[in-house]
């Protein structure tokens, strides 16, 4: 029996495919404007290059197309599910783990505390070893990890008691301009580059359902106040956590 993909999901798939186009054209524009008419040589590559859009515009869209059939209702149903349940640390807990899990597994940030760790050893910040180097980023990733996790677990507590979000953020900007002054000089630029690379691929489809299914299943809480905040946080507390591993480093 020959499988047919249901005729809905179909139509997404191919509204998907040209919102990609659509997305990556003006990339693809800008290239061949500068590549052109400004610097005027010949595209190098081209077939590699025409290889190359393709398959970006079919990954992009099958990212996509998996992001709304799965990884989105599957974190509103959770979030559903630890609600009605009424346990609070379970909720807590699950909170930690997905934002734990999800930054671990985030290819941004692997990428990042490798190139840290390489650039680290050749600075004489650490050992040139490949045990240190390795040390070096695994410590890093954990460390980012570690406070993602707890970024999402106050970000869940926010929303179930209602807490306006800018105060957190104030205090928590308060906080970096604080960890600023007196972490390491080598350390800074990688701290602030870590709390933006969390929030990619991975954690933030899972996050982001996580918030709004929470806070649509409690009662007086709004979706579009309560349950958008948590990737702030996400990418906030990375930024301080990472400038204290730099202190300890050092």
């Amino acid at each position: 029996m020959a499988f047919t993909l249901p005729n809905p999901q179909f139509k997404q798939l191919i509204h998907n495919l040209l919102a990609s186009l659509r997305d990556l054209s003006p990339i693809v524009l800008v290239v061949v404007f500068f590549q052109v008419f400004v610097l005027q040589k010949p595209m190098p590559d081209m077939l590699n290059l025409i290889e190359g859009v393709v398959l970006v515009t079919f990954g992009l869209t099958l990212f996509i197309q998996g992001l709304e059939i799965g990884l989105f209702p599957i974190g509103e149903n959770m979030a559903y599910a630890f609600a009605r349940k009424g346990s609070l640390i379970w909720l807590l807990l699950f909170a930690f783990c997905l934002g734990f899990g999800t930054t671990v597994a985030e290819p941004a940030l692997i990428a990042v505390a490798d190139e840290a760790a390489t650039v680290a050893a050749e600075g004489q910040v650490i050992g040139n070893s490949f045990e240190a180097k390795d040390h070096y980023a695994q410590g890093l990733r954990y460390t980012v990890a570690f406070s993602v996790g707890l970024s999402i677990v106050i970000g869940v507590i926010r929303i179930l008691k209602g807490w306006p979000i800018h105060y957190f953020i104030t205090v928590g900007y308060l906080l970096v301009v604080l960890t600023t002054m007196i972490a390491p000089a080598w350390i800074i630029g990688i701290a602030y580059d870590s709390g933006g690379v969390t929030t990619s691929t991975i954690t933030v489809p899972l996050v982001t359902a996580l918030g709004i299914g929470l806070a649509s299943s409690i009662k007086g809480r709004n979706p579009m106040i309560d349950g958008f905040g948590l990737i702030a946080f996400a990418s906030l507390l990375p930024i301080i956590f990472v400038m204290l591993y730099g202190v300890l480093v050092q």
